[in-house]
């Protein structure tokens, strides 16, 4: 591969497509906490940028080092953003039917949730490895930071398109966000086995 605009047509493509899944728990996030301020919502999107960047640079690295020993757990790379998605969209339930049985009007995101979404989402970039195994180191972190600023972009627009509907349906906003959640992981699951 050579560095033309077809090299960061392609990047770009790619952050678009792996972007889909944390666009949807971003548009989540935004639903589930209507106020949330602007410094905040750039964290949350530099956390799925940061993901989305990492862990094709780690499949780059495991083809280019331990490809025997990775591919065993390609296939489980599905249940895993799965299981992950599962348990924050259930956590997020669980939070809003708590806040509502101790009339808590709004429980917001928290780092820890923070952190597996962006594994969550962005489990399933690793195999993006394989697919630029051919690139040298530095056209690898180039597409990777092409990928993470598209990222950053799609997730910031869905975190203000959430909180632009979750101030209309805050009362249903987390409910929503965490069967969003679960739903993401059961889509993810099924596409990686079929």
């Amino acid at each position: 591969m050579k560095w033309d605009m077809l090299f960061f047509l392609n990047s770009a493509l790619l952050g678009v497509g792996l972007a889909m899944d944390a666009f949807s728990v971003s548009l989540a996030n935004g639903l589930h906490e209507p106020d949330m301020h602007r410094k905040k919502m750039c964290g949350i999107a530099g956390m799925f940028a940061f993901f989305q960047a990492l862990m094709p640079m780690i499949g780059w690295t495991c083809v280019h080092t331990v490809l025997r020993h990775f591919t065993v757990l390609e296939k489980w790379i599905p249940w895993i953003a799965f299981f992950l998605l599962l348990f924050i969209g259930g956590k997020m339930l669980a939070d809003k039917i708590r806040a509502k049985e101790e009339a808590v009007v709004n429980v917001q995101i928290g780092m820890t949730a923070l952190f597996v979404q962006g594994v969550a989402t962005s489990i399933d970039a690793l195999s993006v490895g394989f697919a630029i195994a051919g690139y040298g180191l530095i056209m690898a972190l180039v597409c990777a930071l092409v990928i993470a600023a598209v990222t950053y972009a799609i997730c910031l627009s869905g975190l203000l398109i959430g909180k632009r509907f979750g101030t209309k349906f805050s009362d249903k906003a987390a409910l929503l966000g965490g069967i969003l959640l679960i739903l993401i992981g059961l889509e993810i699951l099924i596409t990686g086995i079929f």
